[in-house]
């Protein structure tokens, strides 16, 4: 089939990363993707160095000049391409797109809402969803909630699908694990705690410094280190450092910076955390570390509780309760075992084949 994936996004996300990697494996199970991006942005380079046929197109101005001019280019583009189904990442667009399917274009429109954010359950945006759209994708069970009791979505609409990962790529490198605890001087009895993510205020990375701190000064777990596998955004890096130096860890905590190399530093690590305060609707880092095999705690906030059981899970922002669950992985082999059989469980159903089937069985749907 021919399918329109409109991944509009300026950073390289989970959101552009949901999109993008769906549209590899649609691309690579022989269908033809057609991908618009906007130009200039992270998300159109990742999708040009993944090879796939990105197409600019702006689809975020509010400016009614270039919306005229963007909606010119998308009827051309429909003429020559004919998709059958128009799959929106984002919702800059998304109206465009429902009023050129009411103009006579004949494809199946779809939302897939990978944002935090849940959508204003206003008049308009309930019919949209309701009636414009032909189904609505989410990527965790709250945000499902919110369009089946807020948006009133019908029930037949509104499809869960997780992202998946690529368990080829991402699983346990035990080569890479000796070569990068050696890069970063880690001893074979010292446990390092991996927390992946840009540095940001949403990730977290200050309250973990201190669930840390509180574990090594407080309680004498010396042994503990803590690897930030991420670099400045948000967030600057020299900040982040500040951190580490105000709660006297610098002896405990490595950045890492940008690698090319992320499989072999998880692998690297004993231990995974998500510490985010908020976000999460996809968790593509939380997917990462669960594929190398790292038994992982995690705030429950989005898709979380989805993925691991009530008993990894503390309240966003809640140091004391990070803290505990920390002590107890370190103290309890038992306890990260369990996690660890919990996790292989849940991705069983998370594979890049998996996350190309559930979507191709909903397109599919569209054709019969």
């Amino acid at each position: 089939m021919v399918v329109f994936q409109v991944v509009n996004v300026r950073w390289f996300n989970a959101t552009a990363w949901y999109g993008l990697y769906l549209s590899r494996l649609l691309k690579d199970a022989g269908h033809t993707v057609v991908v618009l991006t906007q130009a200039g942005t992270d998300s159109h380079a990742k999708a040009l160095e993944w090879g796939l046929d990105a197409r600019p197109m702006n689809l975020n101005s509010a400016n009614p000049l270039r919306l005229a001019v963007t909606l010119v280019r998308l009827v051309l583009l429909l003429r020559a391409e004919k998709p059958q189904v128009v799959n929106c990442h984002r919702g800059e667009g998304f109206f465009l797109w429902g009023l050129l399917k009411a103009l006579g274009f004949h494809y199946s429109l779809v939302r897939t809402r990978g944002d935090q954010r849940p959508p204003r359950a206003d008049a308009l945006n309930r019919w949209l969803h309701a009636h414009v759209a032909d189904a609505v994708v989410v990527t965790n069970s709250r945000m499902a909630r919110h369009f089946l009791k807020t948006m009133r979505t019908p029930e037949n609409k509104v499809w869960l699908i997780h992202g998946g990962v690529d368990r080829q790529r991402f699983r346990f490198d035990p080569a890479g694990r000796a070569r990068v605890r050696a890069e970063f001087g880690y001893g074979e009895r010292e446990t390092v705690l991996a927390l992946v993510g840009r540095f940001d205020q949403v990730k977290g990375q200050r309250e973990t410094l201190q669930a840390v701190a509180e574990l090594i000064h407080k309680q004498g777990y010396r042994k503990l280190r803590l690897m930030l596998l991420g670099f400045g955004s948000a967030t600057g890096q020299d900040e982040v450092e500040g951190w580490v130096r105000e709660l006297k860890l610098e002896r405990f905590v490595r950045i890492t910076g940008q690698r090319g190399d992320v499989p072999a530093c998880l692998s690297a690590a004993d231990l995974g955390i998500v510490a985010s305060l908020w976000s999460e609707t996809i968790a593509r880092a939380a997917l990462e570390i669960m594929a190398a095999e790292r038994p992982l705690l995690s705030s429950n906030v989005g898709v979380m509780p989805d993925l691991l059981p009530p008993e990894a899970l503390f309240d966003p922002g809640d140091v004391d309760a990070m803290a505990r669950l920390l002590a107890k992985a370190l103290d309890e082999p038992d306890y990260c075992k369990g996690l660890l059989r919990a996790q292989d469980l849940t991705l069983s159903q998370l594979s890049g084949h998996d996350f190309l089937q559930r979507t191709l069985t909903l397109y599919e749907g569209f054709l019969d």
